[in-house]
């Protein structure tokens, strides 16, 4: 039971980092600079934190087997996790501190573009 258990979540892992280097090269292509990845702060981590123009997005990644479930995935709690996380981020980078910050989410789903969701939430 546990064997199968470790390979479900060794699967889920690799699909989350491919998820991940998908958004980010989506983000590129849309004129995104990327500035981190995989960001660990003492509140939470960041999937992406990305810059164009004035604005700096921090971007969660969902990866989820349909639409529905990946947009179901982010709840209130880590929301709000990722915001303090951000602000966390903001205090020890205060290059960025003039651009305005934006809560971006984008959901992967198997053999699909990801969906870019700008402006998802305010913190």
């Amino acid at each position: 039971m546990d064997g199968m258990i470790d390979e479900h979540r060794r699967r889920t892992d690799r699909f989350g980092r491919y998820a991940e280097a998908l958004c980010r090269w989506w983000l590129r292509l849309k004129g995104y600079r990327i500035l981190a990845t995989r960001l660990r702060t003492p509140l939470g981590e960041i999937d992406i934190v990305a810059r164009r123009g004035d604005t700096l997005a921090v971007v969660e990644v969902k990866a989820r087997a349909d639409w529905a479930q990946a947009s179901e995935a982010l709840s209130a709690r880590q929301r709000g996790r990722l915001a303090r996380a951000a602000h966390l981020y903001l205090a020890a980078n205060p290059q960025y501190a003039g651009l305005s910050l934006r809560f971006d989410v984008m959901l992967v789903t198997p053999w699909r573009l990801p969906r870019h969701l700008r402006d998802a939430w305010r913190a």
